[in-house]
């Protein structure tokens, strides 16, 4: 990975480039099905409205930032910060930034966050993600499950 990678907060004008972060995550289960290029763009923007709706509920005052790489926005990182532990909510990358070590990088700050905090961090991810790997690599475990979902945590040691 070459060039500066930087957080920001999410704003009203990060909507539609939220929207083509999460569809890009599921164009590949998307190609199974017989619809119509109209037909999925409306799936995704409905799944996309209930998963935002689901993180504000559910994760009220967590950490909804926007990757920006030299300045320019490609993925996002949601991050709850709780008594407990930290959750990564949510780390998605536009398709052509992925396998750089942007996600890796950002993932390894937050451990160490959690490591100088003294919390474990975890993750919800689904099964078949190839994620997986990257996550296990890093240290996190499954500990639980949940639908499709693994809970995976990496401890604080």
């Amino acid at each position: 990975m070459s060039g500066a990678v930087t957080l920001r907060p999410v704003g009203l004008q990060d909507e539609e480039f939220l929207f083509q972060v999460y569809a890009s995550t599921r164009v590949d289960e998307l190609a199974q099905v017989p619809w119509s290029d109209e037909q999925k763009r409306a799936f995704c923007r409905m799944q996309f409205a209930a998963q935002h709706q689901h993180y504000q509920e559910h994760y009220a005052g967590a950490a909804f930032d926007v990757i920006e790489l030299e300045g320019a926005p490609i993925g996002r990182l949601y991050v709850a910060r709780w008594a407990d532990e930290i959750r990564i909510i949510d780390i998605a990358l536009l398709p052509e930034f992925r396998g750089r070590g942007v996600g890796s990088t950002l993932i390894k700050q937050v451990l160490a966050e959690g490591e100088a905090a003294g919390k474990p961090v975890t993750i919800h991810v689904e099964q078949f993600n190839p994620a997986v790997h990257l996550y296990e690599r890093l240290g996190f475990e499954k500990v639980g499950e949940v639908g499709v979902y693994w809970l995976m945590r990496q401890p604080c040691t």
